[in-house]
């Protein structure tokens, strides 16, 4: 099977939403509903995750299928411990075998004599297989933990696949009957799926591209994510300095929850604790609940900026990522930012660097992410647990200042979730761009304007 003719399939299929990013008042709309509910992504308005579901061949009581899902969000990927598809049979279908993927639950089979299937469950639940599966049991794009990346970090691995073998179905077009119900867990909430539709058969050209073959029958399923479903509380935060203002603006306080050892006892640990190896192999490893540093803002992730130096045609800027959860490494991180001046970004330092542009021509969002076997893995918390880089700007004058806050970001995310920023009258600003300080400023002027009309008034 080919990867790309396959993706240029489910590409024509969901193109048809592409329009609507464009159309002026939708978007507004659109940005207004994702202040509160964040289920539109402003920066990412067409990013989705398509599952194209092709019966391959008939089987005697049913059919083999093959079950891929591509990634086409640019920045947010399915880490470990991976993804779990699940849905509802129309009818009273079985699955006999699968390769490549498993179910979770075989579930009560025993009406069968002889051959037992692998699922009999209604609702059964599938998940990957995990690397170093026997040859035997794998197909393309499988195997991976569960693991899928974004488009634009890695696309040739933005795709997942496993192969399933359907009984007590239909064997026609006109007979089979089409799964309902799906959900995607990436392995918690957070992704919604619409109904499945039967679209134009797949079609497949093989490696020499001298032969073209097709699927018996597609159908395909489209999920989005939802960050206000996916967690209660946000994730990430960011903190802000510079070179002009000794003040450093912390993450704003309780931005990812609040510490609260009486209704939440170890919700988080002192980095220095005697008690830190227990914690953290305690209960909830395995299944991956954060346990992060005792910290004012009580998120796992924090994302620093720093101006750090100011040229005659340039400026730069450091990033530093910390990692304050002691039970995650995160594999293939990214950063997505927006700021005006990323249209002339002239040099960025150990990291890698792609172009968004979500509003068509205007370049103001970067994705960033780790170079590869260098500092693509953020370890957890503790003394490794940080990555930074540095990016060199080119001045505009007519845009730039360092005035007002125009220099510190106006989004950032960290694996697609949208941190939370501090208040902008908080940010550090220049000496003398203080209001107070101006403020005090113009009031002897004041008072020497009011003596000396009273003066006046008084000669006269």
């Amino acid at each position: 099977m080919d990867l790309s003719s396959s993706i240029s399939t489910v590409r024509r299929h969901t193109s048809k939403i592409a329009p609507l990013a464009s159309t002026p008042v939708l978007f507004i709309l659109l940005s207004s509903l994702a202040s509160t509910a964040e289920a539109y992504d402003p920066l990412d308005p067409n990013g989705n995750i398509t599952i194209k579901w092709d019966v391959m061949q008939w089987a005697p009581d049913g059919y083999v299928a093959v079950v891929t899902m591509f990634n086409f969000q640019q920045y947010r990927h399915i880490q470990a411990p991976g993804w779990m598809l699940g849905w509802t049979w129309a009818k009273k279908e079985v699955i006999w075998s699968m390769v490549g993927g498993q179910a979770t639950e075989q579930g009560d089979c025993s009406r069968f004599k002889g051959n037992i299937p692998h699922c009999c469950k209604k609702d059964p639940t599938v998940v990957d297989l995990l690397p170093g599966t026997p040859y035997n049991m794998q197909i393309a794009n499988c195997c991976k933990g569960g693991v899928i990346s974004s488009w634009v970090q890695d696309p040739a691995n933005a795709a997942s696949s496993f192969q399933i073998s359907v009984g007590a179905a239909g064997t026609t077009n006109k007979t089979v009957r089409v799964p309902k119900n799906f959900t995607l867990k990436s392995p918690g909430p957070g992704y919604t799926c619409g109904a499945a539709k039967i679209v134009k058969p797949s079609r497949f050209v093989s490696q020499d591209g001298r032969r073209t073959t097709q699927a018996l029958m597609t159908w395909n399923v489209t999920c989005t994510y939802s960050q206000f479903l996916a967690q209660k509380t946000p994730t990430c935060c960011v903190s802000l300095s510079s070179f002009y203002n000794d003040t450093i603006v912390n993450c704003p306080t309780c931005s990812c929850g609040c510490q609260n050892n009486i209704t939440q006892p170890g919700s988080c640990v002192e980095g220095d604790s005697p008690y830190l190896a227990s914690a953290i192999n305690g209960p909830g490893k395995s299944s991956f609940t954060p346990l992060v540093q005792c910290t004012s803002h009580m998120c796992p992730i924090r994302v620093h900026w720093h101006i750090k130096l100011n040229y005659r045609e340039y400026w730069r800027v450091k990033i530093a990522i910390t990692n304050f959860n002691y039970r995650m490494n995160y594999t293939q991180w990214n950063l997505v930012i927006q700021h005006p001046n990323f249209d002339n970004l002239t040099q960025i330092f150990s990291f890698n660097y792609n172009s968004l542009t979500p509003y068509g021509g205007i370049n103001d969002t970067a994705m960033l992410w780790g170079i590869k076997y260098y500092n693509d893995l953020l370890m957890q918390a503790g003394p490794y647990g940080n990555v930074q880089s540095e990016l060199l700007f080119r001045k505009d004058p007519s845009t730039f200042t360092f005035q007002k806050g125009w220099a510190f970001p106006r989004r950032i995310y960290f694996n697609g979730d949208n941190c939370v920023m501090p208040p902008p009258d908080a940010y550090p600003r220049l000496p003398n761009d203080n209001p107070q300080l101006k403020g005090s400023l113009c009031l002897p002027v004041i008072i020497l304007w009011a003596t000396l009309t009273w003066l006046l008034i008084y000669v006269q």
